[in-house]
């Protein structure tokens, strides 16, 4: 990872540390496969009700387990791969402007030393997490 990405990396998972965020990422992808496979094995074993009813059943299933598991912030930024990663970069250095750091201690502390730069850089990381990783997001568990 190239360093300025590393160094925004890492103020982001200070600054979601320092708030206590959470966030859960839904993975949409399973709850669709049980709900569908519920209805296949339903109907074939009833037809058409067992279709509906497998639907039924299977989507509530599969909606409860993937109810978001909420994990820190820092671990998931960490987690993600490298194209999320730049991608969220991006729009922490379009909110940091012209600001000029040597590493990522002096970022963090240019940062987190400026309220309003730390809820602009906030406001971009959580926008990033809600849209891009469509996380749900809490605070302060």
């Amino acid at each position: 990872m190239a360093p300025r990405v590393d160094d925004v990396m890492r103020l982001c998972c200070e600054i979601s540390a320092h708030e206590q965020i959470k966030a859960a990422v839904k993975n949409s992808t399973k709850g669709a496969m049980v709900a569908g496979g519920a209805a296949l094995m339903c109907g074939m074993l009833a037809g058409p009700p067992g279709i509906a009813v497998g639907g039924a059943v299977g989507g509530l299933f599969g909606a409860w387990l993937t109810s978001g598991q909420f994990k820190p912030l820092p671990q998931i930024l960490m987690e993600m791969p490298p194209n999320q990663q730049n991608k969220l970069y991006n729009d922490v250095v379009a909110v940091l402007g012209n600001l000029d750091w040597t590493d990522a201690a002096q970022l963090i502390a240019l940062v987190m030393g400026n309220a309003t730069l730390q809820q602009q850089v906030t406001a971009a990381l959580l926008n990033y997490i809600t849209k891009e990783l469509r996380a749900e997001v809490r605070y302060h568990d």
